[in-house]
Parts: C-alpha cells; structure tokens; sequence
C-alpha cells in the first residue's frame, strides 16, 4: 500500500527553502478516506491559530462505509511538529513574502498519515516562465535520448 498524494502547483507556484515532514491529527473515518486514496492537497494552505500550526483547505472525501461517525471534508486539522521547528516555521511564517505549504500527503511504514510541508516563497511571472522552459527543454532531451 504506498499512498502518495502530491500538491502539483507548490513547485510551480512557489520557490521551497525548507521542508518538514509533520503528523496529522485525524478522525477514524479520515484515515480510512486517505488510505483510499481520495485526499486532495492542491488548494490547501497552513496557518497559526494560537499556538498550534493548522492545515486548512484540504479536502479528504467522506468515507464511504462510514455512519453519522463521518467527518466534515474541508475541515481544519492540527499539525503535529516539535516546539523548535514551530518556533522557527512562526517566525519565518511571518516575514514578508514566505508562506507554508503542504507539499506531500503520505503514509509512512507505521501506517501514520504524514504531511510534508514546506516553507515557501513566492515566484514572480518570470520564474514561472523559466520554469516551464526548463520542463519543456528537459522533455525534448529525453525524447531526443530515447531515439
């Protein structure tokens, strides 16, 4: 069972400094719906309320053997990470111009649902361009390799 749900437009949207991998605090019928595959990080965004680091926007699909125990889809979850790397993600959260995103949805070997994110800066128009150059030169490279 290997669950890899990516967020394609982070890389394409955003310059990521630093990652880190945090736990999910998640309902029953969530871990189910992940497991499915049937999550979806695209939109998604993290945010302190308080003290606690949040993930809000994503969106994990009610489980379908689930009863009146199911969950609310877009809810708000709390992210898991020690003290130090919380203190450090605040503080870099704050300045002007970086954000956190989620960057994978995953399940480790333990079978705990886990969230990468990253710590992000946003690009301008030209680097989105130049991006895209490189996808579009590295794709004739490898057709050409292949001939």
């Amino acid at each position: 069972m290997n669950i890899n749900i990516r967020n394609k437009k982070a890389h394409f949207e955003y310059h990521i400094l630093d990652t880190y991998i945090a736990g999910i605090q998640l309902l029953g019928t969530e871990i189910k719906s992940i497991r499915e595959s049937k999550a979806n990080i695209n939109d998604a965004f993290c945010a302190f309320i308080d003290d606690h680091l949040y993930v809000r926007n994503m969106h994990i699909a009610e489980y379908s053997h689930g009863s009146f125990y199911n969950h609310e889809s877009k809810r708000d979850r709390i992210l898991l990470l020690h003290k130090k790397e919380l203190k450090k993600l605040r503080e870099k959260g704050e300045e002007k111009g970086f954000t956190i995103v989620p960057l994978k949805l995953f399940i480790n070997e333990r079978g705990f649902a886990k969230l990468e994110i990253g710590l992000a800066q946003g690009k301008k128009s030209f680097d989105k361009r130049e991006t895209i150059k490189e996808r579009d030169s590295k794709i004739e490279m490898d057709r050409a390799m292949k001939r």
